[in-house]
């Protein structure tokens, strides 16, 4: 008994003499004794929503300017934003991925009660306090951008600056543009064919996806052709969630059924007394002229039509996208912003 009790002694002896490395080699701290050492997880982090709901968000770069981006659908996710990683940390911008609730990486509820703008509206707001982001620049990007115009409305005492993407600031003059792309874009037997599935309804049909991928799609979403379209938007389009898109948009972006369908925010775009960059595509859905008509309404704003771009301009007209969105971010942050005559 005396050996087993003084053999432990030495044991526990060697042991602090020598004590395992393992807590000295995690990112240059001690994990035992700091208490400021945090997992790293490569910019990823889970926001408590509502008390019961977690959304995904992950950070990209470090850098003085810190931009919060809105992504489209409603009922897609980041995924095509990833193009933004080729042009913003090289010039310095940090900026934040965030998949809003239901969409790719953030939880799924099934209540259809929670897909409404004002309810977004809110789930924004909590994100950048998740996120510990004031004085941050926000990007929205077609519906991210009717949700930005929306939490501008209501929060932008928080926004340094915000861009406003590929979006029209209302639903009654976009119907009507939507219906004369279609007649462009359409011959007249596609048109027969067309307006022959969708009064049957048979939205999901191969016939119909085709017009609608391969005719409408790809001269007024993106002008890439369809099996050449980048990879990131080709899976952000596979992981959408038709629950979410059918209830606030409808089946596609040529019918809006949904709770979008009455949004109209002309009015209120003068009370957006931040700095802010308008900008579009000349071959957007979005109708040119709204896209104008929304930069003259903001008073601090800048309107930028990408000349080859369409409702992703960020791909298919990407160096004049991404040299005026950086160029903008840039004055501002410099205080050298100076906004379009009016």
């Amino acid at each position: 008994m005396k050996q087993s009790f003084f053999g432990i002694l030495l044991l526990a002896w060697l042991v602090s003499c020598n004590p395992s490395p393992n807590p000295l080699t995690i990112g240059g701290f001690t994990t035992e004794t700091d208490s400021n050492y945090q997992v790293k997880t490569g910019g990823a982090k889970m926001i408590r929503i509502d008390g019961k709901y977690n959304v995904w968000t992950k950070k990209i770069g470090d850098g003085k300017i810190k931009v919060l981006l809105l992504h489209g659908g409603p009922g897609f996710s980041h995924d095509y934003f990833e193009c933004f990683e080729d042009f913003l940390p090289k010039e310095g911008i940090e900026f934040f991925y965030y998949d809003q609730l239901g969409c790719g990486n953030s939880d799924v509820p099934t209540d259809t009660a929670l897909w409404t703008i004002s309810r977004y509206v809110e789930e924004v707001e909590q994100v950048r306090k998740g996120l510990g982001l004031d004085s941050f620049y926000l990007l929205g990007h077609s519906w991210g951008s009717m949700l930005a115009m929306e939490y501008l409305n209501k929060y932008q005492s928080h926004v340094k600056a915000a861009v406003l993407s590929n979006m029209t600031a209302g639903i009654k003059s976009y119907i009507p543009y939507a219906e004369k792309l279609k007649r462009q874009f359409l011959s007249v037997r596609d048109l027969e064919v067309y307006d022959s599935l969708d009064k049957l309804k048979l939205y999901n049909s191969a016939a119909y996806q085709d017009l609608l991928m391969s005719r409408l799609y790809t001269h007024t979403i993106c002008q890439i052709p369809l099996n050449q379209w980048p990879e990131p938007l080709t899976r952000a389009f596979k992981k959408e969630n038709p629950a979410i898109y059918i209830q606030m948009q409808g089946v596609d972006e040529f019918h809006v059924t949904g709770n979008f369908k009455n949004w109209e925010f002309w009015d209120s775009l003068p009370g957006i007394q931040v700095p802010v960059l308008v900008i579009g595509g000349m071959h957007d859905e979005m109708n040119p002229e709204d896209i104008r008509k929304e930069g003259h309404l903001i008073p601090h704003s800048r309107t930028y039509l990408c000349p080859n771009g369409s409702h992703m301009s960020m791909y298919d007209d990407q160096l004049n996208y991404f040299t005026n969105l950086v160029g903008f971010l840039k004055d501002v942050e410099s205080g050298q912003f100076v906004p379009d005559k009016k």
